[in-house]
Formats: C-alpha cells, structure tokens, sequence
C-alpha cells in the first residue's frame, strides 16, 4: 500500500461510542487505535450453501494483523453511515463482492493487536450468503478460502497465531454452536 494511501486510510475518522453504543466522537483511525479508545466496528461472516465460512486473509501490508487469517470482513462505519451500510461497503472494498446481510448480535472486547495498537470496539456482527468467487481488493486481502465452521475452530486451536485477535474473541465469544446454526441458515438443502 502506498505512503499515501494508508496515510489517507489511517486518518479516516472512526465513532467513538460508550459502552451502550451511544455515540460520544470521533477520532482518527490511527489516534484511536493508539489510544485504545472504545469505537463502533462491524464483522462480516459470510457462508456459502455447503454451510462453509468464508476467511479472508489480511494483506501482509496492513497497518495491524497483515497476513492473518480471519473473517470475511470487518471495519468500521463513518460518522453518519449505517453499520449495514458500513458493512455493505467494506465488503465489496474487500472482496469485490455484495450480498443480503443481516445483523444477528453485537459484542464488546479489547484486544490488544501488532504494531502497539489496540481494539477496543462495540463490534455489530454481521452474517450472509454467498456463493461465487470473491473479486480481492489487494491492498485490503492477499488471499481467501472456504471452511467448514468445525475446521475453523480446530485451525485456531492448532495455529492460533496465524488469526486476528478479533476473530478468535469473537468465536470465543458465541461459540461453535451458534456459528454453526449461523451457517445452517444457509445451508442447502
């Protein structure tokens, strides 16, 4: 990613929120990474009909977490933007591709994540279908692939240094059940 393009992404103005969701600022992407301030996020899963999630790895350029592996998409609405429209954007940014998402829970966490930065987010999570190739924004992703949502959690056991730190809080979080009925809402018959 050029200096100038990742300049521009980490001064991209982040919500700052309290612990109900309310809105109390902005701040810069950077300013609030550093600072560990608690901002609004969403998390995309996206799965196809064989009930398998789709992973995204992270391009090895980003300014966190490069070249791990973790959900379909994730991000962060701008001041003024729904978090479906929020998330509806960085998914076609990522991966080139929309679809019907629909929110099914928020969580809450701190995790501290390279380069000394921090996310502490109110984070909406998102799911949908899917069932075609991803078009990849390189600067965003560097690679993708399905799985089955039980080889997932066995991956992240095996290797948990190759996810993100949101992406193992948050199947801590709801679990392999609920990530599976997550699935099963799309799964063919």
């Amino acid at each position: 990613m050029s200096l100038m393009i990742e300049n521009n992404v980490l001064e991209e103005r982040l919500i700052l929120v309290d612990e109900h969701d309310n809105n109390v600022g902005v701040g810069t992407k950077l300013q609030v990474h550093r600072q560990g301030a608690l901002h609004r996020a969403f998390s995309v899963f996206i799965f196809d009909s064989q009930g398998r999630l789709m992973l995204q790895q992270r391009a090895s350029g980003k300014y966190h977490s490069g070249g791990l592996w973790t959900n379909s998409c994730c991000g962060h609405p701008r001041p003024g933007e729904s978090n479906h429209a929020a998330s509806t954007r960085r998914l076609f940014e990522e991966m080139g591709f929309t679809c019907e998402l629909n929110e099914v829970d928020q969580i809450l966490y701190r995790v501290d994540v390279s380069n000394g930065l921090v996310e502490n987010e109110y984070n909406h999570t998102f799911i949908g279908s899917f069932d075609q190739m991803p078009n990849l924004n390189p600067e965003e992703a560097e690679g993708w692939k399905w799985m089955p949502v039980v080889d997932v959690f066995t991956a992240i056991k095996q290797n948990p240094a190759h996810f993100t730190a949101w992406f193992k809080v948050i199947l801590a979080h709801f679990g392999d059940e609920t990530i599976q009925q997550w699935a099963d809402r799309y799964r063919s018959a």
